[in-house]
């Protein structure tokens, strides 16, 4: 049996081995693969192993001996599902994974927007502490969290993680999510009530044709004037030119992101030239403990496959 892993790199840059897949077939892997390398790479492989490389229908019809589409992340709108259906291969992701690393991520977007950290460590040691009149100084307001209230979009395991850590640091929580599970910290209200009473939002829900651009100018206009808002869920959430507009009216704070619309981000994206926006690459995901934990449910995913009993099917 022959494995093919099209673009393993972000999976596994060397902290981690493909030993699980190799025990499972003859395994190659790619660290990365151009659009017009997918189909000579896959060639006659029985299982294909992707990340963000896409599968499509063009893809799936040059490569009759594919049996099996292993997808190294949560969303799978990389592979063309249906016709996979139509010829009786498998997809699977991997459901969950990183709540807890995604959880803390958006946290840590946010008391990066509250405290400043790098940009205090970076000025100190350019000297600006030594030359300080002062023995304290700082350069952007300090942010007091506790007996704020965060409004968290999408409570499901990521949302909760962030409810648990918010709520640890003296938070109020209040929460929207279509599916309600009681917890003894959270409340849930509808959309504009949450609006209304958050000092900071922070989106963890996934991304549906209502969820699209849930951030625009008019919710923006719902909200408490000098909101915070955290994004390591899906760039498509937000409509990135009215937030812009915002940061630099002062209708938003600050805002801390993880993801954008398109990705890498681009040049003329309006975000990377708002005032108090924090932007990472999309590394919620990233640490090696949820990495490791990513690959060997992908593992286990093809195992269960081999043994006539596939889990975490996406194409029913």
């Amino acid at each position: 049996m022959k494995i093919v892993v099209l673009d393993g790199y972000t999976e596994n840059p060397g902290d981690l081995d493909w030993d699980g897949f190799n025990a499972l077939g003859e395994t190659i892997v790619y660290d990365r693969t151009n659009p017009e390398d997918i189909i000579s790479r896959i060639g006659n492989a029985d299982i294909v192993i992707t990340n963000k490389t896409p599968i499509d229908k063009k893809v799936l019809n040059s490569c009759p001996c594919i049996r099996y589409i292993g997808v190294l992340a949560t969303g799978y709108n990389i592979v063309d599902v249906q016709t996979a259906l139509e010829k009786r291969i498998i997809v699977t992701n991997i459901p969950t994974y990183g709540s807890d690393a995604v959880g803390q991520f958006a946290i840590a977007l946010l008391l990066e927007i509250c405290h400043h950290i790098g940009h205090h460590n970076k000025v100190v040691h350019e000297g600006k502490w030594t030359n300080n009149p002062d023995w304290c100084f700082w350069d952007y307001p300090l942010i007091e969290l506790a007996h704020k209230t965060i409004g968290i979009i999408g409570f499901g395991r990521i949302g909760q993680v962030t409810g648990r850590i918010a709520h640890a640091l003296g938070m109020n929580v209040v929460a929207y999510d279509h599916h309600k599970k009681e917890h003894p910290y959270a409340e849930y209200v509808n959309l504009d009530e949450l609006f209304a009473r958050s000092d900071v939002i922070a989106l963890h829900c996934p991304l549906f044709p209502e969820t699209k651009e849930i951030i625009n100018k008019d919710n923006i206009a719902k909200m408490k004037k000098g909101v915070i808002i955290i994004n390591n869920s899906r760039g498509p959430l937000i409509n990135e030119e009215d937030l812009a507009e915002a940061l630099k009216s002062g209708a938003v704070y600050a805002a801390g992101l993880d993801v954008v619309s398109s990705e890498p981000i681009a040049a003329d994206n309006p975000l990377l030239n708002a005032p108090n926006c924090i932007i990472t690459p999309h590394i919620s995901w990233a640490p090696k403990e949820s990495r490791k934990r990513l690959m060997d449910i992908a593992v286990d995913n093809l195992k269960a496959f081999l043994d006539g009993d596939p889990i975490n099917v996406v194409n029913k």
